[in-house]
C-alpha cells in the first residue's frame, strides 16, 4: 500500500516521539495478544518437611580462671622506679642494675654503669654503649670516644679529672641499634637517682636519644642544642643542662663540628661563672 506524504510524515513524528521516550528498541519479534486470556500456573507440588535429629546443646564453657591481679602487669618501669629508688650509693645502683634482669643483659657483655669522676661536677650523658664500651665496660672508649675526649680537651675538661660520664642504658644494644622508647623508659629512672648521687653542678646530654629521654621534648638534637635547659632531678632539683651534638654523629658529618664547639664554649663559660639564664 502506498502512503501519500502526510502519512509517512505521519508515521515519522511517531517513531521520533518514541525514540524521544527511549523506546528504541523491539523488545519481540511477535507482538503479545493481550486480549487471548490468561492460564493459571499449575501450583507445585508440596514439599515434604524432613525432620532433622534434635541436636544436643554443647556442654557449658567451663568458668574462666580468675584475672591475676594488676599488679602482675605492672610496666618495667615501675619496678626499675622502685630498684633505682632504695640505691643509696653508686654500688648499691650497679646491684640494683643488675637485679632488673632486663632482656638487654642477655645480648650483652658487660654492664656499662660510668666513667670518670663522681663528684667532678659536670656529667655527660650518652645514649647506650656501643662495642667497645662493652668489651671493656666503660662508656665512651671507642672511635667517638676518643674524639669526645678531645673535645673536652679543647675546653680544659678530662674525664679523669673534672668529668663524669654514663649513657642512658647500660647495656648495648644488640647491633648497635637506637635505644626504644619502652627502652629509655626503663632505665631514665636508674639515669635520674644516678644524678642524685653524683650531684652534679651541670649536665651535657650528648645526641638526641639522650635529650629526648630526659628532657622530654619533641625537638630534634639541632633544635635543641646550643641552650641551657633545666632537667629536674628528684632528691637534687633543677640542675642546667645542654644538649650537644653526640661525637658519632660528627664522624658522620664534619661539617657539624663547627656547632658542637660553639657549645662547647657554652659550656666553658658555665663552667667558669654561674649558668646564663635558662630557656624552657
Amino acid at each position: 500500500m502506498d502512503l501519500d506524504e502526510a502519512e509517512t510524515a505521519a508515521l515519522l513524528a511517531a517513531l521520533e516521539l518514541q525514540i524521544a521516550w527511549g523506546a528504541d528498541e523491539a523488545l519481540e519479534e511477535v507482538p503479545q495478544d493481550r486480549t487471548r486470556a490468561r492460564v493459571a500456573p499449575m501450583p507445585a507440588p508440596p514439599v515434604a518437611e524432613v525432620t532433622r535429629p534434635a541436636v544436643p546443646s554443647p556442654p557449658p564453657a567451663p568458668a574462666r580462671p580468675a584475672a591475676p591481679p594488676a599488679a602482675a602487669f605492672a610496666p618495667a618501669s615501675l619496678r626499675a622506679g622502685e630498684l633505682a629508688a632504695g640505691a643509696d650509693n653508686l654500688d648499691a645502683l650497679r646491684a640494683a642494675l643488675t637485679a632488673l634482669n632486663h632482656p638487654l643483659r642477655e645480648t650483652a657483655g658487660n654492664l656499662v654503669l660510668a666513667d670518670g669522676v663522681p663528684d667532678s661536677g659536670l656529667v655527660l650523658i650518652g645514649e647506650a654503649p656501643g662495642a667497645d664500651e662493652d668489651r671493656q665496660g666503660k662508656p665512651f672508649v671507642g672511635v667517638s670516644g676518643r674524639l669526645l675526649d678531645r673535645m673536652l680537651a679543647s675546653i680544659g675538661v678530662e674525664r679523669a679529672r673534672n668529668a663524669y660520664l654514663t649513657n642512658i642504658l647500660p647495656w648495648r644494644p644488640p647491633g648497635n641499634r637506637t635505644p626504644t622508647d619502652a627502652e629509655m623508659t626503663v632505665f631514665t629512672p636508674f639515669v635520674l637517682r644516678h644524678l642524685a648521687l653524683v650531684r652534679p653542678r651541670h649536665i651535657v646530654l650528648l645526641g638526641g636519644t639522650a635529650a629526648k629521654a630526659l628532657l622530654r621534648r619533641n625537638e630534634g638534637i639541632t633544635r635543641l642544642r646550643g641552650r641551657w635547659h633545666q632537667l629536674e632531678v628528684p632528691g637534687l632539683g633543677p640542675v642546667p643542662t645542654l644538649a650537644t651534638l653526640h661525637p658519632a654523629y660528627l664522624l658522620r658529618q664534619p661539617a657539624a663540628k663547627r656547632d658542637a664547639w660553639t657549645d662547647l664554649r657554652l659550656l666553658r663559660r658555665a663552667l667558669d661563672a654561674p649558668p646564663p639564664e635558662t630557656v624552657q
